[in-house]
């Protein structure tokens, strides 16, 4: 499967976790534990209310989510599904997204947890594993995230790791509903780095497919 979709060679490796696109075998894990709760239901923390959804709908939403983004991979447009593991078993999502690559070289990230290991520092550790993977590999200068602005946690992943503020918007979080994003920036010179470094297995392949070879 390595040989066919090179993606699939891809490990990013950090003191409690191991991220990896998603494979098929991940999604019952994946899925659980986007089942278990992400958030306080009274809250919307995503722009795409998804997590709203019927249990029916939100494993086959998931599920079609994955594999329409692993279809789409190309070097102009592309998202990466992380899966997320903590002691071999699959926690949540890490996804990173750009668009227009060779030119831009901007990264856009989203993520989530199951609240059961929520306040223990994971959503900094995997976000910075990505951003080293961007940073450092894929050769790109900055990166973008947003998050609704009642919501402190995610905020405060991005503050710790260097982002600075980047204007705001107004969405509706659910039908009827309100809520103001906070648009999140960071350079390349900027990102405060943890005081470890992420591994890697698989990166040329995936380097040459995310890039178009123009690093």
């Amino acid at each position: 499967m390595i040989r066919i979709w090179p993606l699939f060679g891809l490990v990013i490796t950090t003191p409690r976790l191991v991220l990896t696109p998603v494979r098929d075998e991940h999604l019952p894990e994946l899925i659980d534990a986007a089942l278990k709760g992400i958030h306080d239901p009274a809250e919307m923390p995503f722009s795409v209310p998804w997590t709203d959804a019927p249990p029916d709908a939100l494993t086959a939403g998931t599920a079609a989510h994955v594999w329409r983004t692993r279809a789409e991979v190309a070097a102009q447009a592309w998202t990466i599904s992380f899966a997320v593991l903590h002691e071999g078993r699959v926690i949540g999502l890490q996804d990173l997204m750009a668009r227009s690559f060779p030119l831009l070289r901007r990264v856009h990230s989203g993520s989530w947890l199951t609240r059961q290991v929520q306040g223990r520092g994971l959503g900094t550790e995997m976000r910075a594993a990505v951003l080293q993977f961007a940073f450092d590999h894929l050769g790109a200068t900055s990166a973008v995230s947003e998050a609704a602005d009642w919501n402190r946690a995610s905020l405060g992943v991005s503050r710790r790791l260097g982002y600075t503020p980047n204007g705001t918007t107004l969405i509706e979080a659910r039908p009827g509903e309100t809520e103001v994003q906070q648009h999140l920036v960071l350079s390349r010179e900027d990102f405060v780095r943890p005081r470890w470094a992420a591994g890697y297995r698989g990166v040329e392949a995936a380097r040459e497919l995310l890039t178009g070879g123009a690093v």
